[in-house]
Formats: C-alpha cells, structure tokens, sequence
C-alpha cells in the first residue's frame, strides 16, 4: 500500500485463479495503464474502501468525544481502544478462513451493513439524548468485529480487479485516497460533531451504505467451491506457506517492527503541548503530516510505478523511517516536526506498496483471505503494542529518549532484516511477482 504497458491479466504460464467462494477475475484486460481509473471494477472498489476508511475515521472522532463527554474519564478512552482491538484479534483468523471458503463480496456487504446500520441506530439515540456508555462500548465491539471479518475480504478485491503488470499502481491509488480520508475524516468528524454526535453517526451511515453499493458492483464471479471445515491444520497451513516465502515473511515482519519500534505518534499530544508549545491546533497538524506525505508519496507511485529495485528500495525506505523518527525525536521546531512526520509518512507507503504486492500477489487465491488475515493482525497488534511501548518507555525515560531509541532501533532492526533476508533485498520489479 507500480506498472506500464499491457501485459496479460496474469502473470505468463499461469491461469486466472478462482476466489473464495469463486470470486474470480475477470477475463484478459487490454486496458492501457495511463487509463487506470477506467478499469472495470476499480473505481467501484476505490468508492467502497475509501468511503468505509472516511466513515470509520469520521467514527471514531465521535465516539472517542462522546464517551469523554459522558465520563470525563482517560481511562473511558483507553477501554473504547480495548473495546475495539479484542474482537479484532479474537476473530481474525476465523474471519481469515471465511474470507477463503465463503463468498467474500457477500460477507463484506454483510458487514459493511452491520457498521451502516449501528451507526444509524447510534445517530438516533444521539439525537433522542439517551446514549450511555455502555450503548457506545457495545457498538464499537461490534464494529470491531464488523472489522475483522470485512478487511480479509476487502484486501482480497484488488489483485482479482487488475492485472498484476497494474497492481502496484491501482495499489497506489488506494492508499493515496486511503490516506487522503485518513486526512479529511478526523476533520469533518470535528466539524460535524460542532452540529451533534447524531450527525456525524449519520454521515457514517450514509458512508458505510455507500461502501457496501461499491462492493455489490465489483465485477467478481461467484463460481461454488467446496467449504472446508476450520481447523488448526489450516492455520498450521498458513504458517508453512509463509515460511516457504522468506520474502513475505520478512516484508511483513519488518514493517510488524518498524510499526512497533517507530511510534512516534503516539507522543504527539506531549510533543504539541510540553515540547513544541503549538497547542491543539498544532496537535491537529502534526497528526496530519505524515497523511500528508504519505498522499504524496502515493500519488507520485501513480506516476511512477515502483518498477525497479523494490527490495532495496523497501529497506531503505524503513531505514528512513527510523532516521526520520530520530530527526523528530530531537526537534524543537515546529516546520522541521511537521517536515519529519510527512516524510516518515512517505517512507511507510514505500512499504505498504512492496509489502502488499508480495502478500496479494505471491498468495494463491484459495489462501489469500488468511493470509491477508495474519498480515492485517501483524500489523494492527504493532500500532497498538507500539503505541503501548512508547507510552510505557517515555514513562521511565522521558518523551524524548523514548522515541529516539524507536527510530535508532528501527534502524537496527532493517540492518538485521537485510542480512537475514536476502532474497527480499534483492527483490526487483513487483509486477513480476507471481503466486507459486
């Protein structure tokens, strides 16, 4: 979360694969890469991903005011994230294999409904005034698992939209907007709660709705697939893929401590207000900085794909990461804090893009909803972890100290990465990548 000119819809000497449940691509695509928003299929997923991203921020904007507002309490706050998180990582891997033995557009739809229709519901007490706590914390868990079983099957829709010779590009795209409404959703969410909680709960309605219209027209093909029943033996099988591909596993494992050791954003509140001295409406702009960047960074993988040396590109854009985090780390300067967080930000979208090639590309259809699972776990228990060390570390060593030793030990943990994962280092074009 990069291509050029027309090249089958899979990659030579293999055959379009059916999806989970037989949700298959389409057939052979001649569609230049410059008319990549006229692909078929791709503006409908753009619509559904973006529009549930905007809710989910939108979301969580109102529900982390409202509950303060209600209790007056951090701890309130800290139990809404919890509240969250556990249906996540409880349900994952379930979800995982759902995604690969179920229709996946039917259970996306299927959550994208629930979400629309708990936001609605949250909208109407909010304008009765009888919301409680306990109506928001049961919400957001059953948003959480909402969550868990759309995201595998979301993550899967692309790589069946386009061919690979288009994925980093259309990958690109994603995670500008992704970003893009990463920016704009906290925003609008303040804005709209200034009117009422109910009305932003009611533009998440109207955002989930729209997700779930973006996902009824992707053009996928339902074909019947013998289910299987879950098992260990098929969690086991997941881990003996990824072991099989030393690339995946260090990309994904790589950017698992970067996330943890790099978490910087989560001292931005001290930073704002005891370092930098720029108060809430600098808080504001830090926070966006590294959205900022990473759109940036992301429109310009639309212009120029990531066509050559991607491996060695992926680690240095990690290395940055950590050097960035250290630069911020020592600031005491508004401009050069923002400047630091936008390119810590673009160095990340390096990562996603090569991370995401390599888990949608190099994972046969049948196992790429548990896959895309394990990736999505990964990375949604670092940002939490990550947020948890630095919080526990600036409180023994101070703020400062705490995120400079993320950034030098992001820095450490690339170095290691690069002598322990050799074939990813050495990892060129990603529109040769190739499930096998």
């Amino acid at each position: 979360m990069t291509r050029s000119k027309n090249f089958p819809t899979t990659p030579a000497g293999t055959a379009p694969q059916a999806g989970a449940d037989g949700d298959a691509p389409p057939a052979a695509d001649a569609t230049p890469a410059g008319r990549l928003v006229q692909h078929p299929g791709l503006l409908a997923f753009l619509m559904a991903r973006t529009s549930s991203s905007f809710s989910s921020c939108v979301q969580a904007v109102a529900v982390g005011w409202q509950i303060y507002a209600l209790t007056h309490s951090a701890r309130a706050l800290a139990f809404l994230g919890l509240a969250q998180f556990l249906p996540m990582i409880c349900l994952t891997m379930v979800a995982g294999h759902a995604a690969d033995h179920m229709n996946r557009r039917r259970i996306a739809m299927t959550c994208q409904t629930i979400e629309a229709i708990s936001a609605l519901v949250m909208a109407i007490a909010a304008f009765g005034g009888w919301t409680t706590p306990a109506m928001i914390y049961a919400m957001v868990m059953v948003f959480g698992a909402a969550r868990a079983f759309e995201m595998p099957c979301q993550q899967t829709f692309l790589p069946s939209i386009v061919p690979p010779h288009m994925f980093p590009r259309a990958a690109a795209v994603s995670s500008s907007l992704f970003q893009a409404a990463a920016v704009t959703g906290p925003s609008v969410g303040g804005l709209l709660y200034g009117v009422g909680a109910g009305m932003c709960y009611l533009v998440c309605a109207l955002g989930f709705g729209a997700a779930m219209v973006g996902t009824f027209l992707l053009p996928l093909r339902n074909m019947a697939r013998a289910r299987q029943p879950l098992s260990v033996s098929m969690f086991a099988e997941v881990w003996r893929f990824m072991r099989q591909r030393p690339d995946m596993l260090g990309a994904i494992s790589l950017d698992l401590f970067a996330v943890l050791l790099g978490g910087a954003t989560a001292m931005l509140p001290v930073y704002a207000s005891d370092i930098l001295h720029a108060g809430p409406t600098g808080l504001g702009l830090l926070r966006a900085a590294p959205a900022i960047g990473a759109v940036g960074c992301a429109l310009f993988f639309v212009w120029k794909p990531l066509n050559h040396r991607a491996g060695a590109c992926m680690f240095a854009a990690v290395a940055t990461f950590g050097v960035a985090t250290i630069v911020f780390a020592f600031s005491t300067s508004m401009p050069l804090s923002v400047l630091a967080l936008a390119v810590l930000g673009a160095a990340d979208v390096i990562s996603v893009v090569v991370r995401g090639a390599l888990v949608q590309l190099r994972t046969p259809d049948s196992m790429r909803g548990r896959v895309s699972a394990v990736n999505m776990l990964f990375i949604g228990s670092s940002n939490q972890l990550g947020e948890f060390e630095s919080g526990m570390l600036a409180s023994l060593v101070g703020p400062v100290e705490a995120v400079a030793l993320g950034g030098a030990g992001t820095i450490v943990v690339t170095l290691l990465w690069m002598r322990m994962f050799p074939g990813l280092r050495r990892l060129d074009r990603l529109d040769d990548i190739h499930a096998g």
